[in-house]
């Protein structure tokens, strides 16, 4: 009897009727004989609409005590889309008991909004799944040493998932979304893009941290860690489809590399618009600048992307770097109130109508030219580059926001994704 792992996104609990679909799919597989865990996201645009209730009493607050209550809030999305699910799936005649993160207990750490998840408790799921139980525990949400409840950022019940999984040693948890695997750039964006039957584990992690909005890039951190088999496919496809087939449908993420990934250079174009660029001007060149600066951010619970620092004239220089822009007003605040003040800076200035494009292919360890092939279509095509950065598997650019689909079209096309077999 294998234990596996259901993760069902937003948009595929997002109606009283789809929750009926995802309990008919559930219970497919839980009579096939397998033991089910599920974890749910809430409903298409719950989440949204409960933060703007928060935004709307208070649009400035970035208290501690603020965000400890927006994740109490932020929470119960979740809460009742998993009792949803175990009422449907009870409807469906199967025995199913649904949990808040709280219950079972996920540990976190305190960190509001973007906690981190320490342990799991897995002792009363199991003893319920040996009752032969569906049990759901609910997404993106865990309790820290404090009995506070604690979010772990948008996107987090694809992490949620991946750590139950890993706990329980799942044999396999499936990430069921509103798209049918990981392609080479989003099909929005360019129509031409392919879906790809396998991706590594290393690219995926490169593609989530650079835009691709399959995955959060925690999830694959996680099944990166411990191993877990993760497979992404649609909730889209008939609940009836035959389970041999569908358990071999959508992308695996695997930690295996063959030798057909070497024939993709590029294996996909991941892209965002969620970051901003932020620059220090006139700092003094002198050692420990740079820790004054994004240390004073990272004890915020600010996460920097790119970096860039200029060539020193007349003993000063400007120093630059990318944040998300959720973190963009806190870290604008940060500097200009404390961080400027105390370094002597002549000022912080901030750019939002940034993005970033990135190409990713562990291809790209065997072969040379490759950004340079990318800075040669980004320039034909009147790109200019402001930022710059690179790991062995990918190169990332920042650019003008109304770029970004010309740049993501162009890139696609240059390195033969379009015409790429599907793997």
């Amino acid at each position: 009897m294998s234990l596996i792992v259901h993760k069902y996104g937003g948009t595929s609990m997002g109606s009283t009727e789809r929750i009926s679909n995802v309990a008919k799919r559930v219970a497919k597989w839980a009579r096939a004989g397998h033991q089910m865990v599920v974890v749910p996201s809430a409903m298409s645009g719950e989440t949204n609409r409960l933060l703007g209730l928060a935004k709307e009493l208070a649009p400035s607050s970035l208290t501690d005590a603020y965000y400890r209550e927006l994740d109490m809030l932020a929470a119960t999305g979740e809460q009742a889309s998993s009792a949803l699910l175990a009422i449907a799936l009870q409807a469906q005649g199967l025995e199913s008991v649904s949990y808040a993160g709280w219950q079972v207990p996920i540990r976190t750490n305190s960190a509001y909004t973007k906690a981190r998840i320490e342990s799991i408790d897995d002792q009363r799921v199991r003893a319920d799944l040996a009752e032969g139980k569906v049990v759901i525990v609910t997404g993106f949400q865990g309790l820290d040493d404090l009995g506070n409840i604690t979010t772990l950022g948008r996107g987090g019940s694809d992490t949620s998932a991946v750590a139950v999984a890993a706990a329980m040693k799942a044999d396999e948890c499936l990430i069921y979304t509103d798209v049918d695997g990981v392609y080479t750039t989003d099909p929005r964006v360019v129509p031409e893009a392919r879906r790809l039957q396998t991706v590594s584990f290393e690219e995926m992690l490169e593609m989530a941290s650079m835009g691709s909005k399959v995955l959060q890039i925690r999830s694959v951190e996680f099944a990166g860690k411990y191993k877990v088999k993760l497979r992404v496919l649609s909730s889209f496809t008939p609940w009836d489809i035959d389970i041999v087939e569908e358990a071999k449908s959508g992308t695996l993420i695997t930690f295996e590399e063959d030798e057909n990934m070497e024939q993709a250079i590029v294996s996909g174009i991941a892209f965002t618009r969620d970051e901003t660029k932020i620059s220090v001007l006139g700092v003094p060149d002198k050692p420990g600048v740079a820790y004054q600066i994004l240390g004073a951010v990272a004890d915020a619970n600010v996460e920097v992307d790119m970096i860039i620092q200029n060539i020193s004239k007349d003993g000063k220089t400007d120093f630059s770097f990318t944040v998300n822009h959720g973190d963009y007003a806190k870290t604008m605040d940060l500097l200009k109130n404390t961080v400027v003040p105390k370094l002597g800076a002549q000022e912080v200035v901030g750019d939002t109508k940034i993005c970033k494009v990135s190409i990713v292919g562990i291809g790209m360890r065997s072969h040379v030219g490759v950004a340079s092939t990318m800075f040669r279509v980004l320039s034909e095509e009147g790109i200019n580059i402001q930022m710059i950065s690179t790991s062995e598997i990918k190169t990332s650019v920042v650019i003008d926001e109304k770029y970004m689909e010309l740049a993501v079209k162009a890139l696609h096309k240059a390195f033969g994704l379009d015409q790429a077999p599907v793997r």
